[in-house]
């Protein structure tokens, strides 16, 4: 069972989960392997791919049905993995790369910024808009609605490893949900007693099948918030819920979906971050932890997105190509096939 139940004693945390979830999910040897994290990312371009679809067909947005799997495919590429990677090396690894220019490239062990995928993203969508004659928020409005899924898919990812673990839960009554995170001990301090040899083997998960190790791992390890499961319902489910209402249920100006996820992603990320671990040598910014700080800017560029589109004021319907409109009685759509 992933949860355990309340102690009966508030003081006494017993029975609560230590992570023990493998990150691959094939090993074949050492440390060759399928990985959950890239499944994560197959699975966040599968279900992209067949809602983004799911829209054009539809009407919804200016990128024909038949071009959708060219753009997702290349909105992967260089928008989240080219953009999330450079994205992490410029604002959380830049010592450690520079220090190791290879590790740039080993991308089988994590490190992807979701600023820096979204500002890739942007970035991408812009240049193939251009391309391709199209309205840049008209083709990135439908983008953004099908975004969530990749954030969810890459915050379950981070669960499953094990790593991007939340804060210490208050001592008196923890939640049932707290959770210890054996892989804290890599490149930490060490508690008292514990020798490199076995943390080494407790943080690769050599306790699986190990009551004593296990034990040990209770008796030394924090209780923590699950965050990467809280990120994942906020950056994900919720986020996604709030901009498919709005896309298939409300009428709203072409640019306004794209300004409404920068905002909404930028303030679920400050509220999802109070609960996680602040990164090691990421030093704070007026008491904000990287992630809050740079969703500062991600509110401020979806807020021009939103100006736009309240000063353009271009509608679109189902069916129906983008027309601007000066009065809100006035025509909004015309027929695509005019």
């Amino acid at each position: 069972m992933l949860f355990a139940l309340l102690p009966a004693s508030p003081t006494l945390p017993l029975a609560y989960y230590t992570h023990q979830l493998s990150s691959y999910i094939v090993r074949f040897y050492g440390n060759f392997g399928l990985h959950w994290y890239g499944f994560a990312y197959v699975m966040a371009f599968v279900v992209g791919y067949l809602l983004y679809h799911w829209l054009a067909k539809r009407g919804y947005g200016e990128l024909p049905p038949e071009k959708v799997l060219d753009f997702i495919t290349l909105a992967a590429i260089f928008g989240v993995m080219l953009g999330g990677r450079l994205g992490w090396i410029l604002f959380y690894g830049w010592d450690g790369v520079r220090a190791h220019p290879v590790t740039a490239f080993k991308l089988w062990e994590g490190g992807m910024a979701s600023h820096g995928g979204i500002m890739g993203l942007v970035i991408f969508t812009w240049v193939y808009a251009r391309w391709q004659r199209l309205s840049w928020p008209g083709v990135g409005d439908n983008l953004v609605v099908v975004a969530p899924i990749g954030l969810l898919f890459g915050r379950l990812a981070n669960f499953v490893n094990g790593e991007l673990w939340g804060r210490v839960v208050a001592t008196l009554n923890p939640p049932p949900w707290a959770m210890r995170f054996p892989k804290e001990l890599a490149g930490g301090e060490l508690p008292p007693g514990l020798d490199a040899e076995t943390a080494g083997r407790l943080v690769d998960g050599g306790y699986a099948h190990d009551p004593a190790a296990l034990a040990r791992l209770e008796q030394i390890l924090p209780l923590r918030h699950p965050s990467q499961l809280y990120e994942a319902g906020l950056e994900g489910v919720v986020l996604f819920t709030i901009l498919w209402i709005i896309r298939t249920r409300m009428r709203a100006p072409v640019g306004m979906l794209t300004g409404v996820f920068m905002v909404a992603y930028a303030v679920l990320r400050i509220v999802g971050e109070q609960f996680r671990e602040p990164d090691i040598g990421i030093a704070f910014t007026w008491g904000l932890t990287r992630g809050q700080f740079l969703s500062l800017f991600l509110i401020l560029i979806g807020g021009a997105f939103i100006a736009y589109s309240l000063v353009t004021r271009r509608y679109q319907l189902p069916g129906m190509r983008p027309r601007r409109t000066d009065s809100p009685g006035a025509a909004t759509t015309k027929p695509a096939q005019a």
